[in-house]
């Protein structure tokens, strides 16, 4: 579980707060409802609006992602894929419909199952792209649905406070209470401001980065299970694969080179699918 965004947004608010308190002011004096209902409730709607139900629900469904989601270390694929690259040179590339059983990823148990089926590489290579390329698009407009609610908020929020201004206008014949009128007129737009800066526009720069780090991890494994399946040699591919991260990210090609030595055994032939 990476929660950088559920963090960032908890630090927002409670900037936000110990600023109200600083003031002397209360939390309660933004706490208003009629602006609050407005704003996230129009918001949403024309959100809704501007695209398909389908893509609402889809982008619901990815809502807990922005706040749970987790990444899987780069070395910890790269270290799976080399121990499938030293089954199928020591068990043939049979054996890897075994292993794919075993696996949980259906991107990755895909891929081994076309390749213990004799899937010829270059039609591989196509079918495993096509898989990422819509998976991609499809988490990235779940990224783009919250942010373009945080386009639309911050409008919502103006509109509601010319709503309220006009309430305000009605009753210039009571000076007394024009001041607490006003200030709560302006809650509409601060509401507006702080949905799309504080939740919507985070929200989808989360899953669009959750979306780019996907679409890496299914291009490593890809990378690697065409490898296996052209017989490359375990070594070799750990340290191929390990140059496609950045170092930040695992370990650094120089210290997989001064891990573990592989065994002889590697350089057994590969035996070839009947």
């Amino acid at each position: 579980m990476d929660p950088a965004t559920l963090i960032g947004i908890v630090l927002a608010f409670g900037a936000l707060f110990a600023m109200i308190t600083i003031e002397g002011s209360h939390v309660t004096a933004i706490l208003l409802p009629a602006p609050m209902v407005l704003v996230f409730g129009a918001t949403i709607a024309v959100g809704i609006a501007g695209g398909t139900l389908r893509d609402t629900v889809k982008a619901v469904k990815a809502l807990p992602g922005a706040f749970l989601g987790k990444t899987t270390p780069p070395q910890k694929l790269i270290d799976q894929v080399v121990g499938l690259a030293e089954k199928a040179r020591s068990s043939g590339l049979l054996a890897l419909e075994q292993e794919a059983d075993k696996i949980t990823d259906p991107f990755l148990r895909g891929a081994l199952q076309n390749i213990a089926d004799g899937t010829d590489g270059d039609e591989l290579r196509i079918l495993l792209e096509d898989e990422i390329a819509t998976r991609t698009k499809e988490s990235r407009n779940a990224a783009k649905f919250f942010t373009s609610l945080g386009g639309y908020a911050p409008t919502v929020g103006i509109i509601g406070t010319v709503i309220s201004l006009t309430h305000v206008l009605e009753n210039l014949d009571t000076p007394s209470t024009l001041g607490p009128m006003i200030a709560a007129a302006f809650v509409a737009t601060l509401w507006g401001l702080l949905s799309a800066n504080f939740l919507w526009l985070p929200i989808g720069s989360r899953l669009k980065r959750l979306s780019d780090i996907e679409a890496e991890r299914m291009t490593l494994l890809m990378e690697g299970a065409l490898a296996v399946q052209a017989g490359s040699q375990p070594r070799l591919l750990g340290e191929r694969l390990q140059a496609m991260v950045p170092a930040a990210s695992g370990k650094s090609a120089k210290g997989s080179k001064g891990g573990k030595t592989q065994k002889p055994s590697s350089e057994k032939p590969l035996k070839k699918a009947a």
